[in-house]
C-alpha cells in the first residue's frame, strides 16, 4: 500500500514548533491543499491539524512512485518557512498497516493527551470532511477515514474509555457540581483568583448553561480581561465578603500562601442566605478556604486533593481498558488491510487474465488466418483448449495471490506478479 502518514503531536513535538506547522485557520488549510496538490498530483491527501497535532496522510496509487517522509517534511518547510532543521528531528512517520493503525488510534483517543476524550472524533471528521471538500480525496483515503469513524464507534460502544472525567474542572462540574444542582442557568458562579484551572472549570459551567459570573481578583486588570473573555462582570477585591454571601458556585484560586475564608467568615457572610446551597471548588495550593468551612450546613466544599483523586481513579480505569481497545484496533486495521488488498489483488486478478487471453486471442486470429480451411468445429475446440491453456498457467499464481489477499498480506506477491507481467 502506498500510504503514508507524517506528524507531530503533543507526545513528540514542542508546542512552539507545533504553532509554526499548524494549518491554523481555514483560509491556512485550503491555501495549504492548493500547494499539496500542486506539488504532488494524484496524490489524496488529509490535512489534521489541532492544538495537540499536525498529521498529514498522503496515498497514492500501487503503481504511483512512493510517497518519502523527507518529500512531505520538505513541503512543510517550504510552506510554512521554517528551517527543516528546526523541526525534523521532531516528526513521526508510519506506511502502510502502521499508518492505518495510527490513524485508528488517534481517532480512538489512545494518542490524546486526555485518554478517551471526544473532541478528537469530530476533529478527524471535520478534517476528512474539509479534505472532501478541496477534491483531495480518494479511494484509498475514502476507505482509510470511513474505517477510522468505524473503528472510534466500536472502541466507543464496546470499550469503557470514555467513561469517567480525568481533567480536575471537568470532575469538578461533571461529577460534583452537577451531582448538587439539577442545572445552572439561575446560579450565580463567583471566581476568586481567576487562575488557568479556574478558567477551565468556568468553560465547562458556562457549557451547563451559568449565565451569571462575577469575578474577584487582586488585580483589577485581570479581573477585567476574565470577565470579558467569560461574560461576567468584575468587581472590587473589597467587595468579596458580599459576592461570597450572594454565590451559588464559588470557584477559588488565588495562589495565597494561607487560606483567605475561615469558617466563622462565611458562616457570618452567609447568614443571609440561610438554606441556600453554596458548592465551593477550592483549587488553590494552598488551600484558599479553611477545612472547617465544610462542615457548615448546606455548604458542599471540594479542594484540589478529593478532585485529584477522583481525576486519578477515573484515568486508571480507563487505562485498564486500553489492551480491550487495541484489540479492537487490530481487528478494524487488519480488517482493513485485508479489504484493501482483496481489492488490489482482484484488479491484478482481472489484468493478467485479459492480458493473457488478449495475447492468446491474437496468436489465435494469426493461426486462423494462416489455416483458412479449418471449420468452425475445429475453431472452436482450438479456442477453448488454448483457453483451458492459459486458465491453468494462471491458476497457480492467481490461486496464491488469492491466499495472501485472504491473510491480509499480499503486498509482495502482487508486486512480483506486476514486474513479472508488466501491468
Amino acid at each position: 500500500m502506498n500510504l503514508l502518514a507524517l506528524y507531530c503531536t503533543h507526545q513528540t513535538t514542542s508546542l512552539a514548533v507545533r504553532e509554526r506547522l499548524a494549518f491554523a485557520t481555514s483560509e491556512r488549510l485550503v491555501t495549504g491543499y492548493a500547494a499539496m496538490k500542486q506539488r504532488f498530483p494524484e496524490t489524496e491527501i488529509v490535512i489534521l491539524s489541532t492544538c495537540n497535532r499536525v498529521e498529514l496522510y498522503v496515498a497514492r496509487r500501487s503503481d504511483a512512485e512512493p510517497m518519502t517522509p523527507p518529500m512531505l517534511a520538505q513541503f512543510l518547510s517550504e510552506f510554512h518557512d521554517l528551517p527543516l532543521d528546526d523541526f525534523v528531528g521532531e516528526l513521526r512517520a508510519a506506511t502502510g498497516s502502521e499508518a492505518v493503525r495510527h490513524l485508528f488510534e488517534v481517532i480512538s483517543s489512545l494518542d490524546s493527551m486526555v485518554l478517551g476524550e471526544p473532541q478528537i472524533v469530530n476533529q478527524v471528521r471535520e478534517a476528512y470532511r474539509v479534505a472532501e471538500a478541496q477534491g483531495a480525496c480518494g479511494p484509498i483515503i475514502h476507505a482509510l477515514f470511513q474505517g477510522a469513524i468505524r473503528t472510534s464507534s466500536r472502541v466507543r460502544t464496546e470499550t469503557r474509555l470514555a467513561e469517567g472525567k480525568v481533567s480536575i474542572a471537568s470532575v469538578a462540574v461533571g461529577d460534583f457540581a452537577k451531582s448538587i444542582f439539577d442545572h445552572f442557568d439561575d446560579k450565580l458562579v463567583l471566581v476568586i483568583g481567576a487562575g488557568e484551572m479556574a478558567e477551565e472549570t468556568l468553560r465547562y459551567l458556562k457549557d451547563e448553561g451559568v449565565r451569571e459570573i462575577v469575578v474577584v481578583n487582586r488585580s483589577p486588570e485581570r479581573a477585567q480581561r476574565v470577565a470579558a473573555e467569560w461574560g461576567g462582570r468584575a468587581v472590587p477585591w473589597s467587595e468579596l465578603n458580599t459576592w461570597l454571601g450572594q454565590a451559588d458556585v464559588i470557584v477559588s484560586t488565588t495562589g495565597a500562601d494561607k487560606p483567605i475564608v475561615d469558617a466563622s467568615l462565611f458562616k457570618q457572610v452567609r447568614a443571609a442566605a440561610a438554606g441556600r446551597t453554596a458548592f465551593i471548588l477550592d483549587l488553590g495550593a494552598p488551600r484558599d478556604f479553611d477545612t472547617n468551612v465544610g462542615d457548615l450546613n448546606d455548604v458542599f466544599l471540594y479542594d484540589i486533593d478529593s478532585l485529584k483523586k477522583t481525576c486519578e481513579a477515573n484515568r486508571k480505569a480507563r487505562v485498564r481498558e486500553i489492551d480491550k481497545a487495541r484489540k479492537l484496533i487490530d481487528e478494524e486495521a487488519a480488517k482493513f488491510m485485508a479489504e484493501y488488498y482483496h481489492r488490489a489483488s482482484g484488479e491484478v486478478v482481472s489484468r493478467l487474465m485479459q492480458d493473457w487471453h488478449a495475447v492468446s486471442k491474437d496468436e489465435l486470429d494469426r493461426l486462423f488466418h494462416k489455416l483458412p480451411d479449418l471449420n468452425e468445429k475445429d475453431r472452436e475446440q482450438i479456442e477453448r483448449t488454448v483457453e483451458r491453456i492459459v486458465n491453468k498457467l494462471l491458476h497457480p499464481p492467481l490461486e496464491a495471490l488469492k491466499v495472501e489477499a485472504r491473510e491480509g498480506t499480499p503486498h509482495g506477491l502482487i508486486n512480483a506478479l506486476k514486474r513479472l507481467f508488466r501491468i
